[in-house]
């Protein structure tokens, strides 16, 4: 068996074989339809997949005496050539898989039994979790017309109200399945949802610090030379050697919060359907693959700070949680619940994580903002390429910040808020 790095592996794709797209075919139409013939259709793009492969299957099967026709999304493990992004990669194929088999089918009896539709995510319809060749086959929804936004746009307040609607309801859903069983710890009722970026291996917390550092140490070279920012330069200065310190401290669990959240809620993981006039009218959660039990503000927070613009976050926010709280306290009314915390509490949680958005957002948004030709082929990189290519990087960043108004705008947004909330906060961020 190949496994990373190993000499004429083959494409994380070739591992898809006849017997895994039958299992699904057979859950998903029944025992009675019978597999014709079937092939992989890639469809993303660089930019699009990160932690994983993101490919499709186009079916053709016969069913009560006629010949039809199907597709599926496969995640794919990438099988990229580090020990380490391994073991992070078979964990969070164990985590999906668990939130699809175990966790999802749980909230969505919590939901449906109070007369309220389930969360909108894909079907699930199987997993193989061999090592080094991870899949599990999803609902291909694009036959059903959702599609992912354009990461580049930045969401408009349409877009982000949905997300943001839908979250609350599966953070709301979990508290409705946490009542169930009030005196056990949500997290304690699952195998994997524990397993996160800084437990899953006995190297995560270095391999973090790593993967976030040179970004810090980045963005406060961009910084260093522009007037109004040392605030926010010395903020970079003070977590840019303990990056996981600070992603530790922003994901300590607040009880009043505590919900399950999706983890990774950000642009490229939700898809939208639109109506006849182009408005998004529904959205769909995709890529539970970091899903855990923490504050709900660490879900908003990413969304916001990764994938919207910095003036249409500043603009809207309050009216976003709103929203938020809105959907969240239907969910609880329908299941007879009070609410946790009320708006205003929320508001000041939002601002406590803000830090969380921040970090994630520092690191993703000169790849959110390239053309997908100028992102870096992660899927065929060597170890002994990494420090070329964080190279590359920052001065690709530098060329960005000079010349193009879109990522200068959209990153000192960023630091914008940060010194904004240092002026109001008794507890300077410095």
């Amino acid at each position: 068996m190949t496994s990373p790095g190993d000499a004429g592996a083959a494409r994380p794709q070739d591992n898809i074989t006849e017997a895994h797209v039958k299992a699904a075919l057979t859950v998903d139409k029944g025992s009675e339809a019978d597999l014709v013939s079937w092939s992989v259709k890639d469809f993303t793009h660089k930019g699009d997949n990160y932690a994983t492969i993101v490919t499709s299957v186009s079916v053709k099967f016969s069913l009560a005496g006629q010949e039809r026709t199907t597709s599926y999304v496969v995640k794919l493990n990438p099988m990229r050539p580090f020990l380490d992004f391994a073991v992070f990669t078979q964990a969070i194929f164990y985590k999906e898989a668990e939130f699809f088999e175990e966790i999802l089918p749980l909230l969505n009896a919590e939901l449906t039994v109070r007369g309220l539709q389930g969360l909108r995510v894909a079907k699930w319809f199987y997993t193989s979790l061999e090592k080094d060749k991870e899949m599990i086959f999803l609902e291909d929804l694009r036959l059903r017309g959702f599609k992912m936004f354009d990461r580049k746009k930045g969401m408009d307040v349409a877009h982000a109200t949905l997300v943001l609607q839908e979250l609350a309801r599966l953070h709301a859903a979990s508290l409705l399945l946490k009542a169930t069983a009030p005196e056990q710890d949500l997290a304690d009722r699952f195998k994997h949802i524990k397993v996160d970026w800084l437990n899953y291996s006995k190297n995560a917390r270095q391999t973090i610090s790593e993967m976030f550092s040179s970004h810090f140490a980045n963005a406060e070279e961009l910084l260093h030379d522009i007037e109004g920012y040392e605030v926010a330069e010395q903020w970079m200065a003070k977590h840019k050697n303990d990056c996981a310190g600070l992603f530790e401290s922003q994901l300590v669990r607040t009880p009043k919060f505590d919900v399950i959240c999706h983890g990774d809620c950000w642009n490229n993981n939700v898809l939208f359907r639109y109506n006849d006039e182009d408005e998004p009218v529904e959205v769909m959660l995709v890529d539970l693959q970091l899903n855990r039990v923490a504050s709900a503000a660490t879900d908003l927070n990413y969304l916001l700070y990764t994938s919207l613009h910095g003036n249409d976050r500043k603009a809207n926010w309050r009216d976003f949680l709103s929203s938020y709280y809105d959907t969240f306290q239907g969910v609880m009314e329908a299941g007879g619940r009070d609410m946790p915390f009320t708006l205003e509490e929320l508001h000041q949680e939002y601002k406590n994580k803000m830090e969380y958005g921040i970090l994630f957002s520092t690191m993703t948004v000169s790849i959110i903002i390239s053309e997908s030709k100028d992102i870096p082929d992660i899927d065929n990189l060597k170890e002994e390429d990494i420090p070329k290519l964080l190279e590359e990087y920052r001065q690709k960043s530098l060329g960005m910040m000079k010349n193009n108004p879109l990522f200068r705008s959209r990153f000192l947004a960023l630091y914008d808020e940060l010194i904004q909330l240092g002026a109001n906060n008794c507890n300077n961020i410095k």
